[in-house]
């Protein structure tokens, strides 16, 4: 298929990329830069330098004719969501607005969106499946939920079929090293890890020591950016042969501390990683893990690299071999 893969140059659009490629899909990436990397592009694949609050950049790029398109471009920093509303309803809201009128205009309707398990809130029970209550304790989370209740009605009035694939918490690195462009200003757990790691912060920040889990820091559900990107292209391949869309949640079931994430980071880099504890963060349920079952009946689909030492190792290797091609 021709793939438009919008946000193909940020971290888990690259991966995506990667996948779609070795699948024999066509792929051109849509990114503006703004957090993507040119590092990320491939340069087989066609690059449009655009961005989606121009309407006028989506139009001339669904105007080449595609099959289908990933859409991966969001602000994701739910902390920041919670303090800037504004900037997630302008980008995450009105940008995938635009995309749908651009696309559904040029009859471009096989959609992979990435959601997000933000949409959920405080868990009501665990594992989370798909029908557990949306109720989301952050406004990025929000803007995730409004988005899957635009697609459906899409469905309905354009005849758009999607797949709204609910990420848990993405890490990780392409583990044959091909891709380690790494994300400026990193708000998630791993990669500010591994910037303490390397010098480049004096410490990690633990949001949050008394939350009723066994050593009072959160537990979250971690999921390899590589096993994410083989669900996105299954879930792609499904909705344009099957002609019906899908919602899905894609984590492994196993639930990981902060702590826990810490000291095993400590361990694999053999790196000291100072950390503080300090207060909660508006936003953070307790705990938050998946139940995959619908994805593995669905299409298949099995986490491979998600275990803790691949999750770290990976992101290590790709944060020694970036630092060690640019060093100051």
């Amino acid at each position: 298929m021709k793939v438009l893969v919008i946000g193909g140059a940020g971290y888990i659009g690259s991966h995506v990329v990667k996948e779609l490629m070795s699948k024999g899909h066509t792929v051109t990436v849509f990114d503006n830069l703004s957090s993507g990397l040119i590092q990320n592009l491939f340069p087989e694949n066609e690059f449009i330098a655009g961005d989606i609050l121009h309407p006028e950049d989506l139009e001339a790029a669904f105007a080449r004719g595609f099959d289908a398109f990933i859409h991966l471009a969001a602000f994701k920093a739910a902390g920041e969501s919670m303090v800037k509303p504004e900037k997630y309803s302008v980008n995450n809201i009105n940008g995938t607005i635009n995309i749908l009128n651009a696309a559904t205009a040029h009859n471009c309707l096989n959609m992979v969106f990435s959601s997000s398990a933000a949409v959920f809130g405080e868990p009501q029970y665990l594992p989370i499946d798909e029908n557990h209550p949306k109720n989301p304790e952050n406004y990025y989370g929000f803007t995730k939920l409004k988005i899957e209740e635009f697609m459906a009605w899409y469905e309905k009035l354009k005849g758009l079929k999607f797949a709204a694939l609910r990420y848990f918490n993405a890490a990780g690195y392409d583990p044959e090293g091909v891709l380690y462009g790494l994300e400026r200003n990193p708000a998630n757990l791993l990669p500010v890890m591994m910037e303490v790691a390397f010098g480049k912060r004096d410490k990690l920040k633990v949001f949050g020591n008394d939350y009723p889990t066994r050593d009072g820091t959160c537990i979250r559900d971690y999921i390899h950016v590589s096993d994410l990107a083989v669900a996105h292209v299954l879930a792609l391949e499904y909705i344009a042969s099957k002609k019906e869309s899908l919602t899905l949640n894609l984590g492994t079931g196993n639930g990981i501390t902060v702590t826990e994430m810490l000291e095993s980071t400590r361990r694999i880099t053999g790196k000291e990683i100072p950390a503080d504890y300090v207060e909660r963060r508006a936003g953070d349920p307790a705990q938050l893990t998946a139940t995959s079952k619908l994805a593995e009946k669905t299409l298949g689909w099995k986490p491979v690299y998600s275990d803790v030492d691949t999750l770290i190792g990976s992101t290590y290797k790709a944060y020694e071999k970036y630092y060690s091609e640019h060093k100051k």
